[in-house]
């Protein structure tokens, strides 16, 4: 049976998440679709938690990730702005550095597992 690593990276400041997977996910399908409404339908999530999540982003780093301009004849849109490129950058490269520096750990883990996929047996003190 394969085993595999499933790390979840967040970058805390102060009490928010100012950048984990989720966040990384939208910035890429801003990045794609040009515009905060077409990631967050893109992700199946509302306009409004898609902009409450770049609100956050925006207003945790040191510069805006995500410039947006509003519709009308201009045609508004979203895109990322080149701290918004430079963090989803380096997140995504963080992600990629543990995960290898895991592997080398879970393959001992790895050895301690059941060999077979059968369920556990049941707990006998939760009778």
């Amino acid at each position: 049976m394969a085993t595999k690593i499933d790390l979840k990276a967040r970058l805390l400041h102060g009490g928010d998440i100012a950048m984990g997977p989720g966040k990384a996910d939208l910035l890429e399908a801003i990045a794609s679709t040009g515009s905060i409404s077409g990631a967050g339908r893109a992700m199946k999530m509302s306009y409004r938690r898609a902009w409450q999540l770049v609100d956050l982003m925006n207003r945790c780093f040191s510069e805006p990730l995500v410039h947006s301009a509003a519709g009308g004849q201009q045609g508004g849109g979203a895109r990322l702005t080149e701290m918004g490129q430079l963090v989803l950058s380096r997140f995504r490269a963080m992600e990629a550095a543990a995960t290898a520096t895991a592997a080398n750990h879970a393959a001992g883990l790895a050895e301690l597992l059941r060999p077979d996929a059968a369920p556990l047996p049941e707990d006998p003190t939760k009778k």
